[in-house]
């Protein structure tokens, strides 16, 4: 009996793999992963798709360390045993629904107690466990592995009104690999860019996302980026991948001011007027009393078109000081004319198909 009962405990112990978080993200097959840190540190960061599990909430958390570091690491566990007593049962039903097939990844901060444990409890109910090795942190240094890595990059500029996010989509629509930073970012990059209902991700979570995103494209073959600036709303593009931007062939859109104003107009005229006069108040020192006077009075006339024209004299300034500042050989002018996108986005691959691809 002694024997038999060493034979299964040896088999379902056998059922836990330890696996790299590179490993992991490669796996041809998609298995649930399930993040066991508390909510706030799931809010906070979190590897794209993982579900949350906490083991502790946000305050027994606290406990647990204090009791750590002020008493010592057994009186910790004993803690830890007493808050999570009646919840085991909780957890198993959490994670059968999130993955009835009983195959299952885990892991939390750093693949220390708080995975083993719920991953020992996993396995003891009979799912095949994946334990991810070091953790959630063990994502944030891939994450920066990501950024450093070189990338067929090409950037679409053209000054604000040019439709570039919608020309971008018209590329992924043709099967062309696309980032979309601004999305990735909820934010569309400048003082009116959180459009008065996005709420940006924390910078964790924007690089997280980001670096998931690189990852599942060809960095051999050409990659699609929209031109920004170091940041975007209050999140910073990491600085390797960035730099890569700065160096990268730009495709520098002309587009008629008056196209440029309708598709502002249509974006941002239905906006909250309080919100365009706030978000216009903050830039005043970039426009100027009187032009800010202006926009704002703009504004409260609903003579959107007036307001639009009256705020891009500083985008425009400040886009033609920031191409100033490129290589110049890096730059291929497209004369856009035309409000259909579908057609300018093939114009625009035409052009660099027989500029620069090899």
């Amino acid at each position: 009996m002694l024997e038999r009962i060493c034979a299964s405990l040896h088999q379902i112990q056998r059922m836990i793999k330890p696996i790299t978080i590179a490993d992991f993200i490669n796996l041809a097959e998609s298995i649930p992963l399930i993040d066991v840190r508390t909510p706030a540190e799931f809010e906070q960061g979190k590897i794209p798709g993982a579900f949350n599990i906490p083991i502790f909430t946000n305050e027994e958390r606290v406990l647990v360390g204090t009791t750590y570091k002020q008493v010592g690491r057994e009186q910790a566990i004993l803690i830890g045993f007493d808050l999570t007593g009646k919840k085991w049962s909780g957890f198993i039903k959490e994670a059968l629904e999130i993955a009835p097939s009983k195959k299952i990844a885990v892991h939390c901060w750093r693949g220390g107690m708080r995975s083993g444990s719920m991953a020992w409890a996993f396995d003891l109910y009979g799912f095949e466990v994946y334990l991810i090795q070091g953790g959630y942190k063990s994502y944030r240094r891939w994450s920066v592995e990501q950024f450093e890595k070189p990338y067929q990059l090409t950037v679409l500029g053209g000054m604000t009104g040019s439709g570039k996010t919608k020309i971008l989509h018209q590329f992924h629509s043709n099967n062309e690999q696309v980032v979309d930073l601004e999305d990735l970012a909820q934010h569309q990059g400048s003082s009116y860019g959180t459009m008065n209902v996005l709420v940006q991700p924390t910078q964790e979570q924007f690089e997280n996302n980001l670096a998931f995103k690189l990852h599942q494209l060809d960095a051999n073959k050409l990659i699609w980026m929209e031109d920004e600036g170091l940041t975007i709303g209050k999140r910073c593009i990491p600085k390797p991948l960035w730099d890569q931007m700065r160096n990268a062939p730009l495709i520098n859109l002309n587009v008629p001011l008056q196209h440029r104003i309708d598709l502002l107009v249509n974006e941002y005229g239905v906006l909250d007027p309080d919100f365009l006069i706030g978000c216009t108040q903050r830039i005043w020192k970039r426009l100027g009393p009187e032009q800010t006077k202006h926009a704002i009075e703009a504004i409260q006339e609903n003579r959107m078109a007036d307001f639009i024209r009256i705020v891009l004299v500083y985008y425009d300034k400040t886009y033609h000081t920031g191409l100033n500042k490129r290589n110049k050989e890096n730059i291929f002018s497209v004369e856009i004319d035309s409000s259909d996108f579908a057609a300018n986005a093939v114009k625009i691959l035409q052009m660099v198909a027989l500029n620069l691809k090899n």
